[in-house]
């Protein structure tokens, strides 16, 4: 099983704490870029600070233009969409927001998608809205590795039930098992 080339992560209502486990376990040796939209209001910026303490990975707020480098978490800056262009860089944009978010999670997980098809691993977390549902199922339906946390298991349930009523991703997991789970992807072991 080959490694994926790039991570994709999305999330709101309940996905914090879920999202420091999963950046704890990372690999130091990370060889592809991780991308991060949460749903958070619009003035907060300081989820890079926070995850940066759970790892020694570096974490930052993407940028305009750069270069997505393995190794590095990228957080979707507050009230700018996320977006992946062709040559492997971030664009960032202050579009209408997609299912009431800026950032929207949809907007990043199709964007990768178009970019590094069956080599992206797509992760959707707790939530309290469908954002990042449609953008999983085309994740899946390019061939990508798609991870679902199990409604079960989140604070809010709406988001990971929403991409559950759409198709049925490679795995439906609790928080240690994505952790563990994405642990395993990365080295190029099947979970």
């Amino acid at each position: 099983m080959a490694s994926p080339v790039a991570v994709v992560i999305g999330g709101s209502a309940g996905s914090l704490e879920v999202l420091r486990m999963i950046v704890r376990e990372l690999p130091q040796s990370l060889s592809c870029p991780v991308a991060i939209v949460i749903h958070l209001p619009p003035h907060s910026s300081g989820l890079a600070e926070l995850l940066s303490v759970d790892t020694c990975l570096r974490v930052k707020q993407a940028e305009d233009k750069e270069p997505a480098a393995p190794g590095t978490i990228y957080i979707a800056p507050p009230s700018y969409h996320l977006l992946m262009e062709s040559q492997g860089t971030f664009a960032l944009s202050v579009d209408p927001p997609v299912h009431f978010s800026r950032p929207s999670i949809d907007v990043l997980f199709e964007t990768a998608c178009d970019v590094y098809r069956a080599g992206l691993v797509g992760i959707l977390l707790s939530g309290a809205s469908d954002d990042g549902a449609a953008g999983l199922q085309e994740i899946h339906a390019a061939g990508g590795t798609t991870i679902v946390q199990s409604p079960f298991s989140a604070e809010v349930a709406i988001m990971p039930a929403a991409a559950l009523a759409l198709f049925e991703p490679t795995h439906v997991w609790p928080p240690n098992d994505i952790a563990s789970g994405l642990t395993q992807l990365l080295s190029g072991r099947s979970p």
